[in-house]
C-alpha cells in the first residue's frame, strides 16, 4: 500500500494546492461504469480512475454479487488472470490489481486460481469452463492506449457477462465502497490455502486442447513456408511459441524489439494490430531478412490477431478481419467436412457473426447447408449463443467479428489470438502444397461464394453531447420520428435502430436483436444493396461505421464494386456524420 497510495497522494496533494478543480473534477467527478466490458479506463488517482480503491471495491461488489448467485461459491471459486500493464507515475499495474482482488475473494473464504505470471485473455475463459469455476476475471485493457488498464469479467459459462449481471454488479459495488479490513495487504494471499496457480495445468491443457483443430501435421512437420510473429509488446510471444509447437510447425521468428512485454509500448504509436500497418513495419522488416511471407500480429493481450502477407509485387496485403473471417470460415469449415462424411450431420453445425461484421458466413452457410446467426456486437453475445447451442448438442464451429476477433475453438467462448495464429498458420502451410497464397484462396472463396466488400472506420469525439445530437438527428432527419430517405444519391430502403428497437423490414417494426438505450446504433440498408451501420464504441471515444457491399458468385467487377461502397461511404460520412460541423476527428493510419 505505502509507496504506491505516497505517489497518488502526493498527486492529489499537488492539484489540490494547484487549485486545479479541473483536474480533480476528472479524478473524482464520476465513478467508471461497470457495464458488460467489465471497466476500462485511465490508470491513476480519484473514482474514475483504475487504482487500487476502485479495483478493491470493484471486487467487493462483484464478491457479493457471486455470493447471491452460487450457493457453491466458497467450493469452486473464480479465476484471475492478468497482461503486463504497469502506470509508474500512479504505481498501479496488472499485477498488483490481480493480487487485490484475489485478496478480496480469499478474504471471504472463496478459492482464488490466481495466473501467478502474464497469461493471454482467452486463458481465463478457458480456465473458467476446464475448472467448473463461477466466474472469471481478466485485468487487462487489450489493445488501449499504455495508461489504460481494464477488469474483465466473465460468467460460469465461460462467457463475458451479458445483462442483467453487469447491473447487479454495479448496484452491488455501490453497496460495497467500504474497503474490507485488511483489504489493502496483498501478502495475505501468498500463505493461504485458498490461492492456487493454474498456470501449469492450464498451459498443459489449453495447447493439448487446440489441437483438436490441427488437421494437417504431416504438412506442418513439411513446410517451408516462413511466418514472423509479433506480439507488440504484449503477452503473446511465450504462448504463440508453443501453440506452433502443439501444431508440429516450425517456430515463427519473432520481432525482436517487441517479443518481450513491455507497458510502454515504445515501437508504436497505438499497441492494436487493427490500426494498419503502421503496428507493422518492424514485422515486414524482419519478414524481409528472413525471407518470410506471412506476418502474424498480435495486440497485446493475444486475443486478437493480424494478418498480413508477401504479394508478388512485393507489397505487402494486411488482410482486413472481415477478409480473414472469410478465410477461416472457409479453412474450418472445409476440414470439418473432411473429418465429416455423414450428410446429416451438417444440420447441427453453426458459424457466428457479430451484425457489423461481413455477411460472407451466410453466404458460405447458405451453399452448403449449415446455420448461420448474426448477433449484436461484440464476443460477449457471440459467445453466450455458441454456449446456448452447445448446450442443445450442437456443433459452432467458428464465430467472428470485423474487428480481428476470431473464435476457432470450442474449449474458448472468446476471440482467441493464439489458436486463431495457429490455425491460419496451418491453413497456408496446406494452401502452400497446391501453390496458392492466402490472396488467391481469398479470392476462390469469393468467386465461389460471391464477392463481398467490406469498408469500416471511425471518427474520435470526445464530447457526448455531440454524439448524442449527431444521432438525434438521423431519428428526426426530415422533421419529429424520421430517418432519413436517401443519403446523397442513394436510396435508403430500411432502417433498424437498435437503440429505440425500430426495424422497417419487420412487420411490426420491432428488431429482432436485443436493444440497448445506453448505446448508440442504427444501420441503414440501401437500394443498390449496400448495408452500413454506424454505431458509438464501449470503450473508446469512437463512433465507428461498418459498410458492406455484396454482389452474387460470378460477379467479378471488383473495381465497379469498389468505387461504388467508396461512393456510398464518402456520401455517409459527408451526409451522416458531418464532419467538419460537429467538429469530428478523423481516424489517421
Amino acid at each position: 500500500k505505502g509507496g504506491k497510495l505516497r505517489k497518488e497522494t502526493f498527486h492529489l496533494k499537488q492539484l489540490v494546492a494547484e487549485g486545479n478543480v479541473e483536474e480533480l473534477q476528472k479524478c473524482f467527478g464520476l465513478r467508471m461504469e461497470f457495464g458488460t466490458a467489465g471497466l476500462r479506463a485511465a490508470m491513476g488517482a480519484g473514482i474514475s480512475h483504475m487504482n487500487d480503491l476502485t479495483i478493491i471495491q470493484t471486487t467487493q461488489g462483484f464478491c457479493r454479487y457471486l455470493e447471491k448467485n452460487f450457493s457453491d461459491l466458497k467450493k469452486r471459486g473464480v479465476v484471475i488472470g492478468f497482461d503486463a500493464r504497469a502506470h509508474l507515475s500512479s504505481g498501479g499495474s496488472s499485477k498488483r490489481f490481480a493480487r487485490l482482488a484475489a485478496n478480496t475473494f480469499i478474504s471471504q473464504g472463496v478459492p482464488v486460481y490466481l495466473f501467478s505470471d502474464i497469461t493471454p485473455t482467452p486463458f481465463v475463459p478457458y480456465t473458467v469452463t476446464h475448472l467448473k469455476l463461477c466466474a472469471g476475471i481478466m485485468v487487462t485493457a487489450s489493445h488501449n492506449p499504455k495508461q489504460d488498464n481494464g477488469y474483465k469479467v466473465y460468467w460460469e459459462n465461460g462467457a463475458q457477462i451479458i445483462s442483467p449481471h453487469d447491473k447487479g454488479i454495479s448496484q452491488a459495488i455501490e453497496e460495497n465502497q467500504e474497503p474490507w479490513p485488511q483489504a489493502w495487504d496483498d501478502k495475505l494471499i501468498d500463505s493461504s490455502v485458498l490461492l492456487h496457480d493454474p498456470y501449469a495445468t492450464v498451459n498443459k491443457e489449453y495447447f493439448k486442447d487446440i489441437q483438436k483443430q490441427c488437421f494437417h501435421r504431416n504438412i506442418n512437420k513439411e513446410t517451408n513456408l516462413k511466418f514472423v510473429h509479433t506480439s507488440v509488446h504484449g503477452v503473446g510471444h511465450k504462448f504463440v511459441q508453443l501453440a506452433f509447437e502443439a501444431f508440429d510447425l516450425r517456430p515463427p521468428f519473432a520481432v525482436p524489439e517487441q517479443k518481450d512485454p513491455d507497458p510502454e509500448f515504445p515501437t508504436v504509436k497505438y499497441p492494436n494490430p487493427e490500426e494498419g500497418k503502421g503496428v507493422l513495419t518492424l514485422s515486414f522488416a524482419l519478414a524481409e531478412k528472413d525471407g518470410a511471407k506471412i506476418v502474424l500480429a498480435n495486440d497485446p493481450d493475444a486475443d486478437r490477431l493480424a494478418v498480413a502477407e508477401k504479394q508478388e509485387s512485393g507489397e505487402w496485403k494486411v488482410f482486413s478481419g472481415n477478409e480473414l473471417g472469410a478465410l477461416l470460415g472457409w479453412w474450418i469449415f472445409t476440414c470439418w467436412k473432411n473429418q465429416n462424411r455423414d450428410a446429416c450431420a451438417i444440420k447441427d453445425v453453426y458459424m457466428l457473426s457479430s451484425t457489423v461484421s461481413s455477411k460472407i458466413l451466410r453466404a458460405i452457410a447458405l451453399k452448403e447447408g449449415f446455420h448461420f446467426e448474426e448477433t449484436l456486437t461484440g464476443f460477449k453475445w457471440m459467445g453466450n449463443r455458441a454456449k446456448q447451442l452447445m448446450d442443445q448438442g450442437k456443433a459452432v464451429l467458428f464465430a467472428f467479428e470485423e474487428a480481428i476477433g476470431y473464435m476457432c475453438c470450442p474449449a474458448v467462448l472468446d476471440k482467441d489470438g493464439v489458436s486463431a495464429a495457429v490455425i491460419t498458420a496451418e491453413m497456408a502451410s496446406f494452401l502452400a502444397t497446391r501453390n496458392m497464397s492466402l490472396s488467391q484462396q481469398l479470392k476462390a472463396v469469393y468467386d465461389e461464394y460471391g464477392l463481398h466488400i467490406t469498408k469500416a472506420s471511425y471518427f474520435i469525439c470526445h464530447d457526448p453531447k455531440v454524439i448524442q445530437q449527431l444521432f438525434d438527428n438521423l431519428r428526426n432527419y426530415d422533421g419529429e420520428n424520421t430517418y432519413p430517405k436517401s443519403c446523397g444519391r442513394f436510396k435508403v430502403s430500411g432502417i433498424r435502430d437498435l437503440t429505440t428497437g425500430y426495424d422497417s423490414s419487420q412487420p411490426d417494426q420491432k428488431a429482432i436483436l436485443p436493444t440497448s438505450k445506453s448505446s448508440q446504433m442504427i444501420t441503414f440498408t440501401f437500394a443498390n444493396g449496400g448495408v452500413a451501420t454506424m454505431r458509438t464504441s464501449g470503450t473508446e471515444p469512437k463512433i465507428k461505421y461498418y459498410s458492406e457491399l455484396c454482389a452474387p458468385p460470378g460477379n467479378s467487377d471488383v473495381e465497379q464494386l469498389k468505387k461504388e461502397l467508396d461512393e456510398l461511404v464518402n456520401a455517409l460520412e459527408k451526409h451522416f456524420f458531418q464532419p467538419e460541423k460537429n467538429n469530428l476527428q478523423r481516424k489517421t493510419e
